[in-house]
């Protein structure tokens, strides 16, 4: 069975946080796991182009209960009529998560994968969470760019 590794990121995003997440899904394709993202814009756009142009498979957990938005580089879209608590199906699909930026749904993504705790979070940019006394809860892994982002899953060693 391939490796399936889901990528969350805001469905409006900076132009480098495109970037990081097309060439994301570059390298996860040329690895030969299968991207799991939310299915629309922005992050989840780019990081289905980036799997596409390399061939690879893509799939696309929807919100809504019907396909009429969906990305057009996604291999299979899976409208789930669930709203934003489809999230809890896109973290509960992967061998790993790689946040890319940040947002309010991201950031709820990114909370349900750290509470699964059977798989590596790596954020790439994007939002930190920090404890009252402004240190980071621990757990996440930061990645400074893709390739980083990719080993930091451990998924290839």
């Amino acid at each position: 069975m391939a490796v399936q590794v889901s990528v969350c990121g805001p469905r409006e995003c900076t132009e480098r946080e495109w970037d990081h997440a097309y060439e994301t899904g570059r390298l996860l394709a040329g690895r030969g796991a299968v991207v799991i993202c939310g299915g629309y814009g922005g992050v989840m756009a780019a990081v289905a182009a980036g799997a596409g142009s390399a061939g690879g498979v893509v799939v696309g957990v929807l919100s809504a209960a019907d396909r009429s938005a969906a990305g057009p580089d996604l291999t299979v879209a899976l409208p789930t009529g669930l709203g934003q608590a489809r999230n809890a199906l896109i973290v509960n699909a992967a061998d790993a998560v790689i946040v890319v930026g940040g947002s309010w749904g991201t950031l709820s993504e990114l909370a349900l994968a750290m509470r699964r705790g059977r798989v590596p979070v790596v954020q790439l940019g994007g939002w930190r969470v920090v404890d009252e006394e402004g240190r980071p809860p621990g757990g996440v892994l930061h990645a400074a760019d893709p390739a980083e982002a990719l080993r930091l899953t451990g998924l290839w060693e």
